[in-house]
Formats: C-alpha cells, sequence, structure tokens
C-alpha cells in the first residue's frame, strides 16, 4: 500500500462529498460503510441539509477543522470546485473514488499539493475489509496493484 493510501485510512475523521438522500447512491453506502467501520464521517452535499436524519454539510469549508480528509464521490465535472476548496482551506488528504477521478482532476490535485489517492475503492482499505472487497483486496495483493 502507497504511503498516501495508507495515511487517508489511518485517518479517523473524513468528510464523504456526494452523500445522497439515494441510499443507493455510491455515496451514501461508502458513508455508511464508512461510519460502519468506526470512522468520524460526515456527509457533504450542497443541496441537502439532512441525510438519513443526520446534518448535512453544504461543502468542506463547513468541516474546517473538524476532518481529517475527504472521499470525493461526485461526478468529475464537479471535482474541481472540491479540490480546489480543500486546498484554500489547508485540506491535504483526498481520495478520488472510482468514478470521480480523471487524469486532469489527479493533475490538478497534486499541482494544488494535495496528497490524492485515486483510481481505487476506499472500501478495499479501510479496516476491516468486509466482503467481496477483502476478495478484490487479496487480488490486487496477489498482482501486485495494492
Amino acid at each position: 500500500m502507497d504511503q498516501a493510501t495508507q495515511n487517508f485510512v489511518q485517518a479517523k475523521r473524513l468528510a464523504v462529498v456526494g452523500v445522497s438522500r439515494n441510499s443507493q447512491k455510491f455515496g451514501s453506502a461508502i458513508y455508511t460503510e464508512l461510519k460502519g467501520r468506526g470512522y468520524q464521517v460526515y456527509p457533504v452535499n450542497p443541496t441537502a441539509t439532512e441525510v438519513n436524519g443526520e446534518k448535512c454539510y453544504p461543502n468542506l469549508t463547513a468541516l474546517q477543522g473538524q476532518i481529517d480528509g475527504a472521499v470525493v464521490c461526485v461526478s468529475p465535472k464537479h471535482v474541481e470546485p472540491v479540490l480546489r476548496e480543500a486546498a484554500a482551506i489547508g485540506m491535504k488528504a483526498i481520495w478520488l473514488q472510482q468514478g470521480a477521478q480523471t487524469p486532469e482532476m489527479v493533475k490538478l490535485g497534486k499541482d494544488l499539493g494535495l496528497d490524492m489517492v485515486s483510481g481505487k475503492c476506499i472500501l478495499m482499505y479501510a479496516e476491516p475489509v468486509k466482503s467481496f472487497h477483502s476478495f478484490h483486496r487479496f487480488f490486487a495483493k496477489l498482482i501486485g496493484q495494492y
């Protein structure tokens, strides 16, 4: 596991950008899973004040000083403002969940001085790894992509 990935999963206070009122959406599933794994997670969605009975934050700035990093689960066209905001508030740890990353956004994050993790599913790395993610993790280790 590379250093950026290891540092990210060791953080315990994370924002999940892209949490939806629809529990079937990927951002919501990640939020729920990380919470169940003992992380202190904060949902971020600029159009929701509450998700599943919990306060939802409009952006990362609203959480400044309360979080160690952010998992970004939005479409690539919405990633740039999130990265710029993270850099502006001094946040370094960003995980671009699969589906959110593009080569341009990874480059932008690095240019902004962010510690970027991309092209990986956080649920393969955030302990305890469960279900089919443990199989994917085993396979990734086997082929040297862990």
